[in-house]
C-alpha cells in the first residue's frame, strides 16, 4: 500500500503526585494551554485538555510515528518543569508516574470532549479515584488499587 493511513483517538487521564491539590482555578487556565502546545509539539492533535484540582484530561489525535509513553513522559517532564517556576508555591510539583490512555471511536469524540469541558461539575458529585476506577472497568483494564488508585 503506497501510503499510511491512521486515525487513533485517545483520552489521556493523570494526577497530580499523591493527588495533590496543585491545579487551583487560576493554575489550570494556564497550565492547560500549555499541555496542548506541549502536545501539539509532538506531532499530536490536542482537541481539549482539561481536568480538575488534581488530574488532567486530554483528547488527543496522534499522527503514525508518536509513541504514546514518549510523549505522555515529555509532556508531563515539561509541564512540570514549567509549572515549578511559572506558579510560586509549586516548587514541590510532580506528576504521578503512571497515566491512563483509553481509545476513543471517531462517533464518541464529541461525548468526551464534553465530558472533559464539564470537569469542575463533574468532579462535585464523584471523586478522581471513583472516576478513574470507572473508566478502567469501562474498557476493561485490570488493575490493583493499591497501584492505580492510591
Amino acid at each position: 500500500m503506497a501510503h499510511t493511513y491512521f486515525a487513533v483517538h485517545l483520552h489521556l487521564v493523570f494526577s497530580t503526585k499523591n493527588r495533590t491539590p496543585w491545579l487551583t482555578r487560576e493554575v489550570r487556565e494556564s497550565v492547560f494551554p500549555y499541555l496542548a502546545t506541549a502536545i501539539r509539539d509532538h506531532a499530536t492533535t490536542a482537541r481539549i485538555v482539561g481536568g480538575h484540582n488534581d488530574h488532567i484530561h486530554a483528547l488527543i489525535s496522534p499522527e503514525s510515528q508518536v509513541l504514546i509513553p514518549d510523549l505522555v513522559k515529555e509532556i508531563k517532564r515539561t509541564s512540570s518543569a514549567w509549572l515549578k517556576t511559572k506558579w510560586e508555591g509549586c516548587a514541590d510539583f510532580a506528576w504521578q508516574d503512571g497515566y491512563g490512555a483509553f481509545s476513543v471511536s471517531q462517533s464518541n469524540l464529541p461525548r468526551v470532549r464534553k465530558y472533559i469541558e464539564t470537569q469542575e461539575s463533574h468532579h462535585q458529585k464523584i471523586t478522581f479515584a471513583d472516576e478513574y476506577r470507572a473508566l478502567l472497568v469501562r474498557h476493561r483494564i485490570p488493575f490493583d488499587e493499591r497501584f492505580y488508585l492510591g
